[in-house]
């Protein structure tokens, strides 16, 4: 054998091999443990796309961890074994990505809009931002850490609404749990919240021009022990059958 005609069966023979490679690394199913930590008012609706997506992925077992995006990205940042990171807000997110935690870039795959919660059949008539200053009515917020106190407070400065709060809750949900058990009149929280809450509570509309928009961005932690499914979930929360159902639990599209 020649060495070109050697050298050209030796670049084949590599060309094969590294197309076998990829093909191997390419076919590769995601599966394993994910764990996926998600602001609290993703609770129903991730709840809901995980299962979508272990029935996609039956090889992958998903867990979540909800809490307040600011919890959150302190715990990713100290270290808490996480895979995916879910904010409500990009700032809590930024926080992750400023120490390394979280890798760049982060995809938004939801927004969505501030609501008055009020008792069940609104017993106070709240009808509005300004009804929340009624004298003797117990409004609960989220904590000023927390993007629905941050989202709220800008929405009550927009509307040129000053109140002082009984309580500051951890998050979203805690705050309209003190509505739906009776411990508070009204608050300010997602309209994804007072959705998921079934009828528990009431739901009063912001309107658009004092409302405020929270962008929910997502991204895969650095340190995460499972990437291929870290990744893979990302892209089904972006896929059409997850935003579907993201737009049924009352979110807007990203």
């Amino acid at each position: 054998m020649t060495k070109r005609a050697l050298a050209a069966l030796t670049a084949v023979v590599l060309l094969v091999f590294g197309v076998a490679q990829h093909a191997t690394a390419g076919g590769q199913k995601p599966s394993g443990a994910l764990t996926v930590f998600a602001a609290a008012s993703l609770t129903e609706s991730f709840d809901a796309i995980g299962k979508q997506f272990e029935k996609k992925y039956p090889d992958i077992d998903v867990e979540f961890n909800y809490d307040a995006s600011s919890n959150l990205a302190t715990q990713i940042n100290q270290g808490a074994p996480a895979d995916v990171f879910a904010s409500a807000d990009q700032d809590n997110l930024q926080k992750t990505l400023d120490t390394g935690t979280v890798t760049p870039p982060p995809v938004v795959f939801a927004k969505n809009r501030l609501e008055i919660a009020v008792e069940k059949g609104n017993p106070e008539k709240v009808t509005s931002l300004a009804d929340l200053q009624k004298s003797g009515l117990v409004v609960v917020l989220c904590a000023d850490q927390v993007p629905c106190g941050k989202y709220a407070a800008e929405s009550l400065s927009k509307a040129g609404v000053t109140i002082t709060p009984a309580s500051k809750e951890e998050n979203a949900k805690a705050t309209l749990s003190k509505v739906s058990i009776g411990e508070a009149d009204a608050s300010i929280v997602y309209v994804t919240d007072v959705k998921a809450a079934k009828g528990s509570t009431s739901g009063v509309r912001i309107p658009n021009d004092v409302n405020v928009i929270a962008t929910y961005p997502m991204g895969v932690v650095k340190q995460s022990q499972n990437q291929t499914a870290a990744k893979a979930w990302q892209q089904f929360v972006l896929s059409k059958d997850a935003q579907k159902t993201l737009r049924k639990f009352g979110f807007l599209p990203p």
